[in-house]
C-alpha cells in the first residue's frame, strides 16, 4: 500500500520540486516540498509519519547531507534518498555514508525515479514505526512515548528501560536481564540502580499510580501487563 505514505521533499529549485511532487502525486503518494532546510521542516518530521526524505543537496546555506546527520544524531530514522547534481564517485559514497537509502544524480529519470522511491519505502516500512498498547503509544521515528496523547519526557536509560518493558509485554524479566539488556555499555550495574530507575519511570509514566503498567514479583523482577 503505498497510497497512504507521505514523501518529504527537500529541493531548491521550485520547476524540479513541482515536477516530483507532481509525479509521485499522480502514483499516490502524498508530498510535502521545501525549498529549503528551516525550522518547520522539523516541526514537520516531529508532526507527520513521513515515509520517505528525497533531499537535494546543494540547498541554500546548508548542504543537505549535514541536514540528514544531524537529524539521524536526534534519532529520527526516516529512509533518505538524495536526489542531486553531485554525481563524482566520492560525492557518491559520502551519500552513503551520510545514511542516504539511495542516491539518484540529476538528471534523473522520472519513471525510475519512481521506481527507486518505491523500492526503498518497501524495503523500510517492514521496520514497525508505531507500537500502540493500552493507551500507550510508541513512535520510533521520534523515539517518543505518548500516555493518552500526551508526550512523556523521559530520559535516553527511561526511554531505552520503556521500550524493553513494551517489547516484552506479560513477560517477567529479572533484574539482571535488565541489566544486561538497558544497561549494557554502563559500568553502574547494580541491581538497586534497576529498582530506583524503574520507580523513577513508574513515577513518570503513572503519576497517580492509577494504572499499574509495571508490577514488581517480588525476589524475580518486573513485569509489564
Amino acid at each position: 500500500m503505498m497510497e497512504d505514505k507521505l514523501i518529504l521533499i527537500v529541493e531548491d529549485e521550485e520547476d524540479i520540486l513541482e515536477l516530483l511532487e507532481y509525479t509521485l502525486q499522480k502514483e499516490g503518494f502524498d508530498t510535502i516540498g521545501f525549498l529549503n532546510v528551516d525550522k518547520t521542516l522539523k516541526k514537520v518530521l516531529d508532526e507527520e509519519d513521513i515515509s520517505l526524505i528525497l533531499m537535494d543537496r546543494n540547498l541554500p546555506g546548508k548542504e543537505g547531507t549535514s541536514f540528514v546527520n544531524q537529524i539521524k544524531e536526534e534519532g529520527y530514522n526516516n529512509p533518505i534518498i538524495y536526489v542531486t547534481a553531485k554525481d563524482k564517485d566520492e560525492d557518491i559514497l559520502d551519500g552513503f555514508e551520510a545514511h542516504a537509502d539511495d542516491y539518484i544524480t540529476k538528471p534523473f529519470n522520472l519513471k525510475e525515479l519512481t521506481a527507486r522511491v518505491k523500492a526503498v519505502i518497501k524495503r523500510t516500512s517492514k521496520e514497525v514505526n508505531i507500537i500502540k498498547i493500552k493507551d500507550i503509544i510508541y513512535k520510533a521515528n521520534n523515539k517518543k512515548f505518548y500516555i493518552e496523547d500526551k508526550e512523556i519526557d523521559l530520559t535516553h536509560l527511561e526511554h531505552d528501560l520503556f521500550l524493553e518493558f513494551i517489547k516484552n509485554k506479560d513477560i517477567l524479566m529479572s533484574r539482571e536481564h535488565l541489566l544486561n539488556t538497558v544497561w549494557e555499555d554502563s559500568f553502574d550495574k547494580k541491581v538497586k540502580t534497576v529498582n530506583v530507575a524503574i520507580k523513577r519511570l513508574k513515577a513518570k509514566i503513572d503519576p497517580e499510580s492509577k494504572k499499574d503498567y509495571i508490577k514488581s514479583v517480588r525476589g524475580e523482577g518486573y513485569i509489564f501487563c
